[in-house]
């Protein structure tokens, strides 16, 4: 059988999206990668140096262009953008890298009408928002990275809590990739269990000193970026994994659901932005959210950092 060949664009080729490159190269996802930056001699270095890697990895075709040779792309991926700085928030970037998407994607939807959006660019839910809206692309074309690198993160920090690979654990993390997002542990399991139970049963953890135990772990979740970039200055390792992951699911086409940031029209109680929730991907993109039901609590915690977010979409004044 002769695969489809698949080309993927990549825009903003700095750590982020020269990562994404790297690792899509390795595990030898798709036959293209171009790279377009407005830095085109950056583009150019990181494509050179990638090509270089032939003799080694699956055959890809690495090279760099303008926005124009996006044109034909299956999956591009947004990574444009000014980096968050130590001890700045992904919302304190928001109005700058608004301003940056908005000069750049409609032309490129123009160009590469039929292809799928990742969006990964912070703030991602914002820019996602941003990118449907002044797009003439579908809402099953436009998919930010939201809350998976968060709950790649939780599963992480859950899995070193309990002693088990991480491949053990399954975490969710819903709400605003940064500091509005929400760890509904009614959803995380460890080794199929309710972490609680797991938690109590197996690992014989008070129940009164439980509670804090999860609290400590989600403080530490929601710190790990910022300890990231106060040690090296950049977190673009799990971010690139994360969005290889997303890639994956959608060139298998085989039903995924991740934490992803989409639309929301009603779902949750929330209208007219995008956040991380659960959504089935395939190969023709984003195809529903799956409204999970949750705990009263959670559910109340959840409508609490939604509202925030939504206080942040009017500051921004993005909504049309």
């Amino acid at each position: 059988m002769v695969q489809k060949k698949r080309k993927i664009a990549i825009l903003g080729t700095g750590n982020v999206g020269a990562t994404i490159a790297y690792a899509l190269t390795l595990q030898g996802v798709c036959s293209e990668i171009v790279l377009v930056d407005i830095n085109k001699e950056k583009a150019e270095g990181e494509a050179l140096d990638l090509s270089q890697c032939a003799a080694c990895v699956p055959s890809v075709k690495v090279w760099s262009g303008e926005y124009e040779d996006v044109a034909g792309s299956d999956i591009v991926v947004v990574t444009f953008g000014v980096g968050r700085k130590p001890g700045q928030s992904r919302l304190d970037l928001a109005a700058i890298n608004v301003g940056i998407l908005k000069s750049v994607i409609p032309n490129v939807a123009k160009i590469a009408p039929d292809a799928l959006y990742i969006v990964v660019s912070n703030p991602v839910d914002v820019l996602t928002y941003v990118t449907m809206k002044d797009t003439c692309l579908s809402r099953e074309q436009v998919i930010g990275t939201g809350t998976l690198l968060d709950s790649n993160r939780l599963a992480q920090a859950v899995a070193a809590y309990c002693n088990v690979d991480t491949r053990n654990v399954n975490a969710y993390v819903f709400g605003e990739h940064g500091d509005a997002c929400m760890a509904p542990w009614s959803l995380c399991t460890v080794c199929g269990m309710p972490i609680r139970e797991y938690c109590t049963k197996i690992m014989g953890v008070n129940k009164d000193e439980l509670e804090t135990e999860l609290a400590n772990i989600y403080s530490g979740m929601v710190a790990a970026g910022s300890k990231v970039i106060k040690a090296k200055g950049a977190t673009f390792y799990a971010i690139a994994a994360s969005t290889v992951q997303l890639i994956k699911a959608l060139i298998a086409d085989t039903e995924t659901i991740l934490p992803l940031a989409t639309y929301l029209d009603g779902e949750y109680g929330a209208k007219d932005l995008c956040t991380g929730v659960l959504c089935k991907v395939g190969g023709c993109g984003f195809k529903k959210i799956i409204e999970v039901p949750l705990p009263e609590d959670e559910m109340k915690l959840f409508s609490e950092k939604l509202a925030s977010l939504d206080k942040t979409f009017d500051a921004l004044n993005v909504r049309k």
